[in-house]
């Protein structure tokens, strides 16, 4: 069984995929919640290139690399990436109000399903208000 959380970006296609595969970008909307924060990140966006998201509670309490390899890549509209044993799909499409962009992974076990859709939505959520806060 597959997660997929998705939403409209206000921005075209091309702005949307930079702003979700450049690090300088990532680290300014990567969390899940407002006490969390991506420190670092890197890209090497082709396949068999490597990510990694450091993401730590912003009271320094706790922290973890979300890393993995790419293991597909089509440009402007969509890159898979393999993490921990699991996949993740990410895919852009332009809409009529910008662009589609739509997260699929696999589940992991240790937490409720509900729980981890609902952190990979907020994550998505603030890419979004990230870019269109950018206009």
């Amino acid at each position: 069984m597959k997660i997929t959380v998705e939403t409209i970006v206000q921005a075209p296609l091309a702005e949307a995929w930079r702003a979700y595969t450049t690090p300088e970008e990532i680290v300014q909307w990567n969390a899940a919640s407002e006490d969390w924060h991506t420190t670092r990140a890197t890209v090497d966006l082709r396949v068999g290139g490597e990510f990694l998201s450091r993401m730590e509670a912003k009271d320094g309490s706790v922290g973890f690399d979300f890393a993995g390899v790419y293991t597909r890549v089509e440009p402007m509209t969509l890159f898979e990436y393999e993490f921990g044993g699991r996949l993740a799909l990410i895919e852009f499409e332009p809409s009529s109000t910008g662009t589609l962009v739509k997260v699929s992974f696999d589940p992991e076990t240790e937490n409720p399903v509900e729980m981890q859709r609902d952190g990979w939505q907020s994550i998505l959520d603030n890419f979004a208000r990230h870019v269109a806060a950018r206009g």
